[in-house]
């Protein structure tokens, strides 16, 4: 049985300042977001962020960045946020802005173990500076390292007692690799079950990532919204 935590206070409870977080989710697509409500509340600071983007002003992680509580930003996308956009124009917020499938890539294997490897993505532009460049088959990569965090904190649709976590369409973005490149991974779950409920073949976390788990409600905020 893995540690089911009775609040998203105790699930945080480790979470320290200066800590590195992965943060699952794809925009505001499967976001743990009573995790990060409850780290605004914790006031935990100079966090390093490792996530796709940074959310919106009032929510997601756009509430740790509008509270100051992030210290430095790895990412690839921008995304729907003003005051993300003004912190780094004025200087006040460290940003690492990596093309996605590099981003990806990095916390693939930093769960997989591996140190480092070679890219086409970036070559030639600025994300190249102080990095190594090798050719291979006539075309020139570069070195990137992998990426691994103190704590991932991730969403899932459905998980059970064991750890064993089942992701809901577009959730699956980053949250599956972040399960396995935190050292501590606490999963937000809509629904907990118990262990033997979950079909082994639609498992996409196993529990050995999972450290913690907790069940919460979400709100299914919508991004930009679109109509005819």
């Amino acid at each position: 049985m893995k540690r089911i935590c009775s609040s998203f206070k105790e699930a945080v409870a480790e979470i320290s300042n200066g800590a590195t977080l992965m943060v699952g989710g794809f925009g505001l697509c499967g976001i743990p977001e009573n995790l990060i409500l409850t780290l605004v509340e914790k006031n935990v600071k100079d966090l390093t962020i490792i996530s796709n983007n940074c959310g919106v002003d009032d929510w997601g992680l756009g509430l740790l960045l509008k509270n100051r509580q992030i210290k430095k930003m790895i990412g690839s996308y921008v995304g729907e946020n003003k005051e993300f956009e003004r912190q780094v124009l004025a200087g006040e917020l460290d940003v690492e802005l990596l093309p996605q499938g590099t981003l990806a890539e990095k916390i693939r294997a930093g769960g997989a173990g591996i140190p480092a490897f070679y890219t086409p993505a970036g070559v030639g532009t600025q994300i190249a500076q102080g990095k190594e460049v090798r050719t291979y088959y006539g075309k020139e990569y570069l070195l990137e390292e992998a990426l691994m965090a103190d704590f991932s904190i991730i969403r899932a649709w459905k998980g059970d007692k064991l750890g064993n976590l089942v992701y809901h369409k577009t959730a699956r973005n980053f949250n599956p690799m972040m399960a396995a490149a935190g050292r501590i991974t606490i999963a937000e779950v809509e629904t907990l079950v118990d262990a033997g409920e979950l079909e082994a073949d639609q498992i996409h976390t196993p529990g050995i990532y999972v450290q913690a788990i907790v069940e919460g409600r979400q709100q299914k905020r919508i991004e930009r919204l679109r109509i005819k």
